[in-house]
Formats: C-alpha cells, structure tokens, sequence
C-alpha cells in the first residue's frame, strides 16, 4: 500500500544504491515518513501530498556516509602531524590528546564532528580521550554516533621515551570507566548515540586488558574498535614481545571476529590475511591517511580473499567523499589495472553498506531503500567541476568533494541545510575550536614554531 502522506519528498534528483541492488536513478523521488524511508521510484506516488517538498534537479542523493575511525578532537595536529611520518600518539613534541582539558576536548571534537556532518558523514564511529567530554556536543548536531573512550593500559609518556610500561590500575580504572560510560551513553538521543568500546592499539594494551575489554563489549553487545597493524613499528614490538604477528595475537586472544573493527591494517602478510578475511573481522581502510605517511593497506588482496572492507578519514580530515576516491585509486594502483572489481559501487559500498553491516544495522542503514532510516546526504552538481554529470555515481566519486554537499538528513530530519548546520552556531564552534588548539599549543614543550612549514599566523 503507498503512502498517502509524507513528512518530507525530495523530487528530481539522482538516486545512487537504490535498494538491493544498489541501483541507480537518473531521476527518483524519496518519500520519507518519520525517521524511514517510505517511497522510493521515479514518480510521486499518484495522490500524495507532503509537509514539505524539495525539489532537487541536479543534485545526487546518496545514502549518508558512515565513517568507521574517526577521532573528531585530534584536529589540532593536522597540517603538521601528517608531515611528521606517524600517529600524533606515538610522536614526541606533538602535543598529546591526553593533555588537553575537557572543555578544549569538547570543542574540538564537536569542530571535527560538524565538518564531517557538513560533508555527508551521518554516522560517526569515534574514539578518543574524555570521552565523557564529546559525546553531548557531538550529538547535539544531529548526527548518528558510535562513541568509545580511548582505552588503554599503557603508558603513553613511556611510548613517547620509546618503551611500553603497562600499568594494571590503569587497566582497572579505563574498564570501569568504560562501564559507566556504557551506562550513561548507550542508546541515548532517540537510538542515534550508541557505544563501542576501542582498545587502542596491540601495541598499547595488555593481552589480559585486550581480553577484558572484548568480554566487556560482548556481555553487552557491542563492538569492538582496534588500531591494527598501523606501522612496522608495532610489527616489531608485538612480535619482540609475543613472537607473533599483531593479527595472530588478536586472533590467538578471541578478538577476532565479525565483532572487531580493526583500523589501518597496513603491514599484514599473506597469513594475516588469511586470519582476517577467514574470521570475518571488519577491515576499515583509511586510504588518504595512510597514503600521506608513505604506505597503504593491501585492500586488492584483503578483498581478493573475501575480507570486509569499511571506509574511513580518521584524523586529519572529514570528507568520505575523498576517501572513496583514494580507495578507489590504491585498489587499482595494486590490482594494476581498471577493472570491475574496483569501480565506484565498491568504495561507495564501502563507505556506506559495508559500515552499516560492520556496526550490525544492515537492515537500517547504508542505503536507499524502503523501510530503512533516511540518513541521506545530497550533493548539488551545479557547479563546473561536476558538469556534465552524465554518470551521477561515477562524477560523485571521481570529482565530488565533501564540500559540495548541500544537506544533509539524518532519521528523517534535515540537519544541514544549504550548506549550514541546523541545530548550531558554526562560528562559535569554529571559535571554540581555533581558542581550544592553540592553548594545547601554546602548553606544548615544542611549539608549533619548531615546524618551520607550519607556522600558525596570528590574527590581525
């Protein structure tokens, strides 16, 4: 039976991963009723009418992005840290996410979660310091949210000195933490705020803590978030200390499994793949952050042997729509060829069907589709860099910029609008933010002075 009324119907525009099959419209409408989508076809169903009504001739619809690592706050590196060859955590004289106070935290994490809002991520999968601190500012811009602190039993002083002391009464304080954290947080914000818990890194918790932490999230029910195989480094350490590789050792403590979000995994060899791809771990690739450091995942044999990729920006930028890009790029820099298995219905599943499957709503999220909640992002083309659009997907992916989307609809509720977030002051945030990076600078023993590329003018 059609719907008779909507809440909401974007007309005249191009539809990409419609329903199933992924299938695209030069020219659909969605219907939206509540939070979900309730019509999906190329025509107004005959008889509807509609709250409100947007007409959209050339603009693409697609379904909102679901960035699987993202840390909103560590924006107050970018510009120097990618330069610098590894994570800010692992780099003396960065400052460090755990120097920050819990206001400057708050403030930049809800700066990095409106301009991945602003770019089309409607659902963020975010882990980092004080967690406590981000979660009500993020959420108040309307997105989808996956939170964790960052949980971990070693000393990051002692990383930074280039050792790895393991503290137990940090491991006791991080878990309960984490408890409580599930408590307040967990399916908060009408559904739309949900926990996972992220054990930082191999290389930076315990096997005991790593152990704890997987039956904490499975007793209930969450996800489990990893940094894996980010650089030899951590290879080397982790097979130092275990005699294994950093997948064996997840894999040889239970961690493994279709639970496991596990970031980067650049530096993994044949058996490594093996282990992922046959355990159903989800693999989230983070294609231009890790491009910027020299290196890339080998996506092209993770996908060959059946792995499951996600997509991610993690740091330094919010924009999925470049991510697509880049993974699309590195897929064919390694398969050496175009062909089918990488065009852009793959990375556009990455970025949102696979997601959406990761984090365990397949049937609610990640695509256009009857039934399923509308978090959809709506990219206009009129612009040169996008005209002609004669394919609405493949112009999305090789030309679009996450700029170039105009809404944003999160459960069936407009939270960007013409390019603006609805529910905040953008100045104050981006205000906020600037105040917040430059106090952890100006604390920090080497200041932003010392990278001569990078200076930060002061205002006039």
């Amino acid at each position: 039976m059609q719907p008779e009324h909507f809440d909401l119907l974007l007309t005249g525009a191009a539809l990409v991963g419609v329903g199933p099959a992924r299938e695209n419209l030069a020219r659909g409408v969605i219907g939206i009723c509540g939070e979900r989508i309730a019509w999906v076809g190329e025509h107004v169903p005959e008889g509807a009418t509609a709250d409100r009504v947007m007409e959209l001739s050339r603009r693409i619809v697609c379904p909102g992005f679901i960035n699987m690592h993202y840390h909103a706050g560590l924006n107050f590196v970018r510009g120097v840290a990618p330069d610098l060859g590894f994570a800010p955590s692992y780099t003396p004289g960065l400052p460090q996410a755990s120097q920050l106070t819990p206001d400057e935290t708050a403030a930049l994490s809800k700066l990095g979660a409106l301009e991945a809002l602003k770019a089309g991520c409607t659902t963020l999968v975010d882990s980092f310091v004080q967690a406590d601190a981000i979660v009500a500012g993020m959420a108040s811009l309307g997105g989808r949210l996956f939170v964790s602190p960052r949980l971990n039993d070693v000393d990051f002083a002692s990383v930074l000195a280039g050792e790895r002391r393991f503290d137990p009464e940090l491991a006791t304080r991080m878990l309960a933490g984490a408890e409580a954290f599930i408590d307040h947080w967990h399916g908060s914000s009408e559904g739309r705020v949900n926990v996972h818990l992220t054990a930082h890194a191999p290389d930076t918790c315990s096997p005991d803590f790593l152990t704890r932490i997987a039956l904490l999230a499975r007793r209930n029910g969450l996800k489990i978030g990893t940094h894996l195989a980010q650089s030899q480094d951590e290879v080397d350490w982790v097979e130092a200390r275990h005699a294994c590789s950093p997948v064996a050792l997840l894999d040889s403590l239970g961690l493994l499994g279709p639970d496991l979000l596990a970031g980067h995994c650049i530096h993994v060899d044949e058996d490594d793949i093996e282990l992922i791809a046959g355990s159903g771990t989800h693999v989230v690739h983070i294609p231009l952050g890790n491009a910027v450091s020299g290196r890339f995942a080998p996506t092209h044999a993770l996908r060959s042997k059946g792995a499951r990729l996600t997509l991610a920006t993690d740091t330094m930028h919010g924009d999925m729509i470049e991510a697509m890009r880049w993974a699309l790029a590195i897929g064919r820099i390694q398969q050496g060829h175009v062909g089918q298995f990488w065009q852009p219905l793959e990375v556009l599943d990455m970025a949102t069907r696979n997601g959406a499957a990761a984090l365990g709503m397949a049937d609610s999220l990640g695509g256009i589709t009857v039934g399923q909640l509308a978090d959809l992002a709506i990219i206009d083309t009129r612009h040169a860099h996008l005209t002609p659009c004669v394919d609405a997907l493949g112009t999305l992916v090789h030309n679009g910029t996450g700029r170039d989307v105009e809404h944003v609809i999160v459960a069936g509720r407009l939270v960007v609008e013409n390019h603006r977030s609805v529910f905040a002051d953008e100045q104050e945030i981006l205000a906020h933010g600037e105040a917040a990076a430059r106090a952890v600078w100006a604390r920090c023993q080497k200041p932003l002075r010392a990278f001569p590329h990078a200076a930060m003018k002061e205002p006039a």
